[in-house]
């Protein structure tokens, strides 16, 4: 394997283990939702992270390298305290504030990756093409979260109507 190999396969097992700490987070969500279309939603969002870290795995083992298996104990303390939380407030908008906090991580980690001028130009075109299924994810949990807690905000009536 070449310097330029290890390097690649370092970049891509950061994002790889990114991946499934958000896959992991989407399912958790998934698992404590009460509302079903939120929970298809969160269901659909994790099986799509973990074929994306899998096409990056794919490209890993391509390069003479071994992938990621699992995620990072940092993102497994925060779905922890996000647990917590959950367990105190008990609404959705609770629930979606993980996949969208893992979503916050995982865009920035992808960016930093794509500006990465060491990588090589294989290893940047297949992190851009994951980066842009990503993107959607995130603006899309990003929505819904805020769109939850606008409704939570209406609800409780701290804003009039």
């Amino acid at each position: 394997m070449t310097d330029a190999n290890r390097h690649d396969i370092q970049v891509l097992n950061g994002l790889i283990q990114s991946m499934i700490d958000s896959a992991e987070s989407y399912g958790e969500a998934a698992a404590e939702t009460t509302n079903p279309e939120y929970g298809e939603l969160y269901a659909r969002r994790e099986a799509e992270r973990r074929a994306l870290a899998e096409d990056l795995s794919q490209h890993v083992r391509l390069l003479g390298g071994e992938p990621q298996t699992s995620g990072s104990i940092i993102a497994k303390a925060q779905r922890a305290l996000t647990d917590v939380k959950h367990a105190l407030m008990r609404n959705e908008a609770t629930v979606a504030g993980g996949p969208e906090q893992a979503e916050d991580a995982i865009s920035a980690r992808f960016d930093k990756a794509v500006a990465d001028t060491s990588i090589s130009a294989t290893t940047r075109e297949t992190i851009r093409r994951v980066h842009a299924a990503i993107r959607t994810g995130h603006a899309e949990m990003s929505e819904l979260k805020h769109t939850l807690e606008s409704r939570q905000t209406a609800e409780s009536g701290l804003f009039p109507q």
